[in-house]
């Protein structure tokens, strides 16, 4: 490399927002509805939007109602060569079309039913492009096979911190030592134990981690919100993530009325677990249909929002940040690259250091204070916290909604119209290669994953026969047709 690409790379990589970063976040606005252009939103402005793989791995050896996979996910055998393969596949259309960071889902059926070694290449895979990998599962597994998903075969760490997002509530069946649980107090050792395992990996490995707790909301446990809530804040978990539950998937685990569990519903009982008001309208992902969260520092039990929208020194702060710096990349850097990309940014935006020191203070009153939050330090009692609602939509809606949005269309009837807007707004999106096509969750759960399945079912059955069937590709048959009549 010449002396003036040198220079040139050291420049690109210590500018405070990188060129592809700013063109991906600038299509992703201009792709947005108009409903969705509001000032609190941080698609477009900071985020281009989370993304998750498909599949890969369908199979799961715990049954849950309801479940999202489609009816015949566990007549696919597990392949951890094709999983490398396919996420690498997905991730670099997502680099392509997304820049170069986002943080992506290594989602299916169950990740642990990978073996050890797949799984963390397929982490080494999504890191290799940009993407910060969080691996879902259902957190029933032990701590040998975590240890050698994060360390490669000579036994030295394969990554420097490691992302997982654990999936329990009552409604699974089939865990080790809980194979019917009666409520959702009944799993909290289960909780306990995956978010030690993570205390050991790094007391072993130096490995850090960022947990999320997951947990599906029904009529059956929306009551328990309250205290699963005020359990887990308690317990290692850095996300506490719900998911009203939503007709998707397989029909045959469809055992209420889902309708019942509103947004609105469970952020009150998340509300009542922390025993405070968590506001989250300053900052919104996608729809406010769809998506409600909050961030900010928990000192001791009591929550200090980082944005709070009935505060106006709080909206200027962030529309100044928003505007001057979002799309900042700070993980994953090396610190001499984000220290010189700080400074490079103070030293263009001067005026923004008050505003800045204004919203920590505010922070830290709004956290109990500067002295409750030192002694809770020195406790060891503070943390950072991110409380999570994502509403999904039911899959009658969304494939008529899907059908007319490729021939676009906009529908007549209020509720599908409504189905459309969330779609054209969703935050979270799923790679197809094959097409150059990115997908909202909800259409490759409601329309996609069961077409993919039978293509799979062929590719990888259960007892492998003979080689690959001819003409298949990326886990599906090429001769299937999608929901419009059209191949993809």
């Amino acid at each position: 490399m010449s002396l003036s690409n040198a220079i040139r790379q050291i420049e690109l990589a210590t500018r405070p927002i990188h060129p592809e970063t700013r063109a991906a976040l600038d299509k992703r606005w201009a792709e947005l509805p108009e409903h969705a252009k509001t000032p609190e939103q941080l698609l477009g402005r900071c985020a281009v939007g989370c993304e998750g793989t498909h599949g890969v791995f369908p199979k799961c050896n715990l049954t849950c109602s309801p479940c999202y996979h489609s009816a015949d996910a566990n007549k696919v055998r597990i392949d951890g060569d094709h999983t490398v393969t396919e996420v690498t596949k997905q991730m670099g259309l997502l680099r392509q079309i997304r820049g170069p960071r986002a943080h992506a889902q290594l989602i299916g059926g169950e990740v642990s039913l990978l073996p050890a070694a797949a799984h963390r290449e397929t982490l080494k895979a999504m890191r290799a492009v940009g993407r910060e990998p969080m691996s879902m599962t259902h957190g029933d597994f032990d701590y040998e096979y975590l240890l050698d998903v994060v360390t490669d075969d000579d036994g030295t760490p394969a990554f420097d911190k490691v992302s997982f997002a654990a999936h329990f509530d009552s409604l699974m069946r089939g865990r080790r030592g809980a194979v019917r649980p009666r409520s959702e107090a009944e799993l909290n050792p289960f909780r306990e134990k995956f978010a030690d395992m993570f205390l050991d990996l790094k007391k072993q490995t130096g490995v850090k981690s960022y947990l999320a707790h997951n947990m599906t909301v029904t009529p059956t446990n929306l009551d328990e919100v309250e205290q699963v809530t005020r359990d887990v804040l308690a317990m290692r978990y850095d996300m506490m993530s719900f998911q009203p539950a939503a007709f998707i998937g397989d029909d045959r685990r469809w055992k209420e009325d889902f309708q019942e569990v509103t947004i609105d519903k469970v952020w009150e009982r998340i509300e009542a677990g922390a025993g405070q008001k968590l506001p989250h309208k300053a900052v919104q992902f996608g729809d406010p249909r769809c998506n409600r969260h909050t961030v900010g520092v928990m000192v001791d039990g009591v929550f200090g929002t980082v944005l709070d929208a009935d505060e106006p020194k709080d909206i200027a702060a962030r529309d100044r940040f928003l505007a001057h710096h979002g799309g900042m990349i700070f993980g994953d850097i090396p610190r001499w690259a984000l220290t010189i990309k700080v400074i490079r940014a103070i030293l263009r935006h001067p005026g923004d250091l008050p505003p800045l020191v204004g919203l920590m203070t505010r922070i830290l009153k709004r956290a109990g204070g500067l002295r409750r939050v030192l002694r809770a330090a020195r406790a060891g009692k503070v943390s950072f916290k991110t409380f999570v609602v994502h509403n999904f939509m039911d899959a009658e809606q969304v494939k008529p909604a899907w059908a007319l949005i490729k021939e676009g269309k906009v529908a007549d009837d209020p509720k599908i119209r409504e189905t459309q807007e969330r779609l054209g707004a969703c935050m979270y999106a799923m790679s197809h290669p094959e097409t150059g096509e990115l997908v909202p969750a909800c259409t490759q759960h409601s329309v996609l994953d069961p077409i993919e399945n039978i293509g799979l079912r062929k590719l990888l059955p259960l007892e492998p026969k003979g080689e690959r069937p001819a003409g298949i590709t990326n886990g599906r048959a090429d001769e299937l047709a999608d929901a419009n009549g059209s191949r993809w």
